[in-house]
């Protein structure tokens, strides 16, 4: 998600902070997996950089919006976040979860970018919308 939303705000003219994080602590440190890297890069993202690190209490006050893959993962942040800035949580795909193409087929890669790079898109549009 980091990546694509990066890449299109940067296209969009937009400057936005943007930073990724996982709810568990294994894989700090480590980079995306393989398949994603390959994937992302035929379509022009650079994951190269991205290391796996863990949502950290700062987070909760430093980011205006903070958006969870699934369902675990939203009541997780929830658990843990203060009261204060729980509207700041919500789902990438508004209202429905993000598939996991880890333990399936090369597919579910692609599936999931084009999940992506559409809500994106979308996301953009709001955010670039005067309030």
């Amino acid at each position: 998600m980091e990546a694509v939303l990066r890449a299109k705000a940067r296209l969009a003219g937009l400057t936005i902070e943007f930073d990724s994080a996982g709810t568990e602590s294994y894989h700090i440190g480590d980079p995306p997996d393989p398949r994603s890297i390959r994937h992302a890069k035929e379509r022009g993202y650079d994951l190269s950089g991205l290391r796996a690190r863990q949502v950290h209490a700062n987070d909760f006050h430093s980011f205006d919006l903070i958006l969870a893959a699934d369902e675990l993962n939203l009541h997780e942040l929830r658990r843990r976040c203060p009261p204060e800035y729980k509207a700041r949580l919500r789902l990438f795909l508004d209202d429905v979860a993000l598939p996991d193409p880890y333990y399936g087929e090369s597919d579910g890669f692609e599936k999931v970018l084009d999940l992506v790079e559409k809500q994106a898109v979308l996301l953009l549009s709001r955010w670039s919308q005067p309030n």
